[in-house]
């Protein structure tokens, strides 16, 4: 795992570029927060395909777990992948309603993580 350190307004931004899954669980996402964190940063993004896919199963409440904790220790979090190929309405949803506030956004591109922290 690397960092690739974006500035945008002196903020700093914690973009994590890994080819492995590195939150297989809610403590591996903590162990990243408390990582970018510690490193000074309070803004991240990750790629959908560094967190289990089981992340995108709502049924297991992984996703609300691990976005509340990033919400609580007011670290923003943005996810950048392909979102359209799941097909659970209440999936679609909760992307919806992530996407209206400022600490977890779900985008399609660098730029748009970019933008989506830059607020």
């Amino acid at each position: 795992m690397n960092i690739q350190t974006h500035k945008i307004n002196n903020n700093e931004i914690a973009e994590i570029i890994a080819d492995d899954i590195i939150i297989q669980n809610a403590e591996d996402a903590l162990d990243l927060m408390g990582n970018v964190y510690y490193q000074g940063f309070d803004k991240t993004i990750i790629y959908q395909k560094n967190m289990t896919p089981d992340f995108f199963d709502l049924k297991n409440k992984m996703a609300g777990e691990i976005l509340q904790k990033f919400s609580n220790y007011r670290v923003s979090l943005v996810i950048i992948g392909d979102f359209s190929n799941f097909k659970s309405k209440s999936l679609n949803d909760f992307i919806y309603e992530s996407n209206k506030g400022k600490h977890v956004n779900f985008v399609a591109s660098l730029d748009e993580a970019l933008n989506a922290l830059s607020r």
